[in-house]
């Protein structure tokens, strides 16, 4: 697995037929998914865990399944998406202090997917990155 693979742990919720994902708010760089770097001794499961952990402060997530990997252009790593499940109800928005790049407080809320990302708030990259969950979801099987 090569050191740039990022993986982005993908936590949803229902809500009527557009279901929502975890995301946050960074201080300096706005509206986010969780991701981070998978390291060299570890597997992406382990990685989507790790920094789930790391960024919101919950350590009791377990993974469901893939959602895939994608790539937002040909100079940018991948990034495999794992769908966790946490085994208690989230609540509507939380802060958690995240010792990533000095510390920061991320401030997380739920996005309702099929909802656009707006530009003032969303980098690209997680706009396109939204828009790859919302079609690998569409996969998923039914329960």
């Amino acid at each position: 697995m090569s050191l740039t693979t990022k993986v982005c742990p993908v936590v949803l919720r229902p809500n009527g037929k557009s279901p929502e994902v975890l995301a946050f708010e960074h201080p300096l760089a706005g509206h986010q998914l969780i991701k981070g770097t998978i390291e060299s001794d570890e597997s992406a499961e382990q990685a989507a865990i790790r920094e789930f952990a790391e960024e919101s402060g919950i350590n009791d997530a377990e993974v469901l399944s893939h959602l895939g990997t994608w790539r937002y252009n040909e100079n940018s790593p991948f990034w495999i998406f794992v769908l966790l499940q946490v085994p208690h109800e989230l609540p509507e928005t939380w802060s958690h202090f995240c010792t990533d790049d000095g510390g920061h407080i991320f401030r997380f809320f739920w996005h309702k997917i099929s909802e656009p990302t707006p530009a003032t708030s969303w980098h690209p990259i997680f706009s396109e990155a939204l828009t790859f969950i919302q079609q690998a979801i569409r996969k998923l099987p039914v329960e």
